[in-house]
């Protein structure tokens, strides 16, 4: 009975009973495939065995007696019977991995379809890392449990099963003996697993302070090589270096004893059977071909229970893989609308009404908002870091609900309009932009999918982007590479807003939105944005001088209160939070 090193701690499952059913759950949806593959289980096992047992009747009854009649039919049969459980094992992993595709492409499909539905919320307490970790490790571990490790796992405890069986039907005694070896096999990994886990996980640790230290520096190499930080660099990864190796040494010191010590505790059991085997053989008569075939069964039975300790861990981390994704499945997912939404068209006035928004309990970011916006209006937001104007613009389109009081659009609260229509009468502009993958023209018709290309050229024109668009090598068909990482910051925010004009939305909403653009770039885009403005309620939180001076209005918050009200003049002559955020913050 051989033992293969040991790769680490498995991470354990929380709920893993619960888990596995729903995973079979997934399963039963093949029911028809299901039902073959474990008959080809059980063909593969009753082969397997039965090739082995017929080992006895060949040698008593023509080996041992020198009788050449029938022998070539029985060496035939086994032939067949081994032939038989090639084709059956074969066939068994081509339909696990049909069946195991088909059920892993159902579980991504239902992860990626509640991941569309789940509020904004959920996504600004999660680090998008973490959920593409559901969609390749996870999701990887799920796919290889479903397509062989599950099968594999009850095929050994059936073939062990079976082969305790077959071993008690040819000798009870000889089968007592064989076991009297298995406690000490079974403590011994388990002592050496037990002095392992710390060793693994110091060894984890250091490796984990490895990896942060190699990204952190291979990011920062430019700011390494301006302050001439590269010998300490090497230093400080020298003494991580070494300590993962000293941890990793300790880790394998123990683990490496596994093999050594189950294979010397297999063959003592050996020995012992074929001993003992050969005294009942001698003594209680026991028929060489039954003694032949119990050995053979002994040098077996190690197979399936290295597997099942190697698939353990395996599938204990699969369950546990599988138990993040249906946790991300089980979230509540955004309140669907209700069927009587309205869908009215809208002049764009809007109300705030003793408006209160909090994130965590008692920790207000928004307090007593009371506010009227009339259609087409521009109002500029100001304020220092963390006063509410993100939080106040992101209440518009539902993002968030209010936790206290009233918004509302032309007299109709937010609550009586559907999502999909709400947010199809406004559009948000952020200060970080993302393009999707494929050409200029088809990240621009993101914004409104019927529009026609002259529309998409028509509103690059009107924001400034069809100048830069025209230089691009294919124009207008340019495939964006990565987030747009083929164009500038501002060149991908010339394309946000464009996307934003060719929605032509009643109420537009700006955060920051020129922030990354360079002075001069912000001059070719502002006579756009007037435009795109006009007729329209516009919000815009303002980064720029000019933004400020050019709205109707602008509204300075402060620890989450509208504090001042007014032009950019009034505000000024005030001499209060606005001139004293001007002075310091806008000023030139």
């Amino acid at each position: 009975m051989a033992h293969g090193r040991m790769k680490g701690i498995p991470e354990k499952p929380k709920h893993g009973k619960k888990t596995v059913l729903r995973l079979l759950r997934y399963l039963a949806g093949n029911r028809c495939l299901l039902a073959v593959v474990m008959l080809l289980v059980l063909i593969n096992i009753g082969t397997g065995l039965g090739a082995s047992y017929l080992m006895r009747p060949i040698i008593n009854n023509y080996i041992v007696p020198g009788n050449a009649d029938g022998l070539a039919e029985m060496l035939l049969l086994l032939l067949g019977v081994y032939l038989l459980g090639v084709v059956a094992t074969n066939i068994e992993y081509r339909l696990l991995n049909v069946m195991g595709q088909k059920t892993v492409a159902r579980i991504r499909k239902d992860l990626f379809h509640n991941v569309q539905r789940l509020p904004v919320g959920y996504f600004d307490k999660k680090q998008y890392g973490d959920l593409m970790s559901l969609y390749t490790n996870d999701m990887d571990r799920v796919s290889e449990a479903l397509t062989d490790n599950l099968a594999d796992f009850i095929t050994a405890i059936l073939t062990l099963l079976g082969i305790v069986g077959l071993m008690l039907y040819i000798s009870p005694l000889l089968t007592l003996v064989c076991f009297a070896i298995l406690p000490l096999m079974m403590l011994a990994p388990t002592f050496i697993v037990k002095r392992s886990k710390t060793h693994f996980k110091a060894q984890q640790q250091a490796l984990a302070r490895l990896n942060g230290f190699v990204e952190e520096k291979m990011s920062g190499q430019k700011v390494i090589k301006v302050f001439g930080a590269e010998e300490r660099t090497r230093q400080q990864f020298a003494g991580l270096n070494h300590d993962l190796k000293a941890q990793s040494l300790k880790a394998q010191l123990f683990s490496g004893a596994m093999i050594p010590t189950m294979q010397a505790l297999t063959t003592l059991n050996f020995v012992l059977v074929t001993v003992v085997g050969a005294l009942l053989a001698i003594v209680r008569g026991l028929d060489i071909g039954g003694l032949a075939t119990f050995v053979q069964y002994t040098r077996q039975w190690g197979q399936p229970m290295n597997q099942l300790a190697n698939l353990y861990n395996n599938l204990q981390s699969a369950v546990a893989g599988a138990e993040r994704i249906f946790a991300v499945i089980d979230e509540q997912p955004e309140p669907c609308d209700i069927d009587t939404a309205l869908a009215p068209a809208v002049q764009g006035k809007l109300e705030f009404q003793d408006v209160w928004f909090e994130y965590q309990p008692h920790t207000p970011i928004l307090k007593g908002i009371n506010l009227t916006i009339e259609p087409g209006e521009k109002v500029a937001l100001v304020g220092k870091t963390g006063a509410g104007k993100t939080t106040f613009l992101n209440l518009l389109p539902r993002f968030y609900d209010v936790a206290k009081g009233e918004i509302r659009i032309d007299g109709i609260p937010l609550t009586a309009f559907s999502r999909s229509h709400l947010r199809s009468i406004q559009t948000i502009v952020l200060q970080d932009t993302h393009l999707f993958a494929g050409t200029v023209m088809e990240n621009i018709r993101y914004g409104r999918l019927d529009a026609t290309d002259q529309e998409v050229i028509d509103a690059a024109r009107l924001t400034s982007a069809h100048s830069f668009i025209r230089r691009l090598p294919q124009g207008y068909h340019t495939l964006l590479e990565n987030d747009g990482a083929n164009l500038s910051q501002g060149q991908r925010q010339l394309l946000s807003i464009a996307r934003s004009a060719i929605a032509n939305p009643a109420i537009l909403l700006l955060d920051e939105a020129t922030s990354n653009i360079d002075t001069r770039s912000e001059m070719l885009i502002q006579n756009g944005l007037d435009k795109l403005m006009q007729n329209r309620t516009s919000i815009v939180i303002a980064h720029r001088l000019s933004t400020v001076q050019n709205a109707d209005r602008i509204l300075v918050f402060h620890d989450g209160q509208i504090v001042e009200s007014g032009t950019h003049a009034q505000l000024l002559a005030l001499q209060g939070h606005y001139f004293a955020l001007h002075t310091r913050t806008f000023h030139s």
